[in-house]
């Protein structure tokens, strides 16, 4: 199957229509539109690093959740990093598709899939947006939560504010902090997410909504398991690997 095939084939599960208009993802860079995809590499990020392993381990398409190119390019350099990630692909024959609010909507994607891994029940959509989703929990403390939440994701820390009783739980994966006041008119008691401020956590108690914090990161990298199933229903024959992309360490 073409590169372009792959990419018309996915975005038949992640259609166009789930993209936030700010949002800019799809065919981030390719040489040759047309080249087999048989080796696949997918990513939560398009790091120097992704880049780098692609070229080394033969690798003719990344797919990546994060966009490659988010803000508009001027230019075509080394002396800027995503120019010069994009000259290393290109001149590496690798083609880059992202899809990014896309796959935060979609059925299956970043917020279905975290869903499951909390073992979350009844799930529905936002009702006002397509990408937050509403869950149940038998869980009843939200000190317990964010242990669960912690070990269900291998994050190595979560931060978590409120101590109202737990039951209806409101999941978005990545930065959801403008998401909270959809949690409450959901009428949520709990909002999990991957990254908030300071004083939206803060603000989160006074909202009546607990709040648990479990990294950008690990909040979404479970959807390149996902992703990975769905090139391999589509492409059974294709190599897939998942590259661990996170550069954030604690001590």
């Amino acid at each position: 199957m073409t590169f372009y095939d792959l990419y018309k084939k996915l975005s038949v599960c992640y259609p166009d229509r789930l993209r936030c208009e700010w949002d800019n993802d799809g065919i981030m860079c390719s040489s040759d539109l047309y080249r087999e995809s048989k080796k696949i590499l997918i990513s939560l990020d398009v790091t120097s690093d992704t880049v780098a392993y692609a070229k080394e381990k033969g690798f003719d398409t990344i797919i990546s959740h994060h966009p490659l190119v988010f803000r508009s390019q001027k230019s075509l350099t080394p002396m800027n990093y995503t120019q010069n990630k994009l000259i290393n692909l290109v001149k590496g024959d690798i083609n880059v598709m992202s899809f990014h609010t896309r796959l935060d909507a979609a059925h299956g994607g970043v917020n279905d899939t975290l869903c499951s891994i909390l073992s979350l029940s009844n799930v529905t959509v936002d009702t006002q947006d397509s990408i937050g989703r509403i869950g149940y929990t038998s869980i009843e403390t939200v000190d317990e939560l964010a242990r669960t939440v912690k070990a269900c994701l291998g994050a190595p820390a979560v931060f978590y504010s409120g101590n109202k009783k737990v039951n209806k739980v409101y999941v978005v994966g990545g930065d959801g902090k403008d998401l909270i006041e959809n949690a409450i008119f959901e009428g949520c008691d709990t909002i999990v997410t991957g990254r908030a401020s300071y004083n939206t956590a803060i603000d989160a108690c006074d909202m009546g909504i607990n709040i648990i914090e479990a990294g950008h990161f690990y909040t979404e990298h479970p959807v390149c398991r996902a992703l990975e199933k769905k090139v391999k229903e589509l492409l059974p024959d294709a190599q897939t690997e998942i590259y661990f992309s996170n550069k954030i360490s604690m001590v």
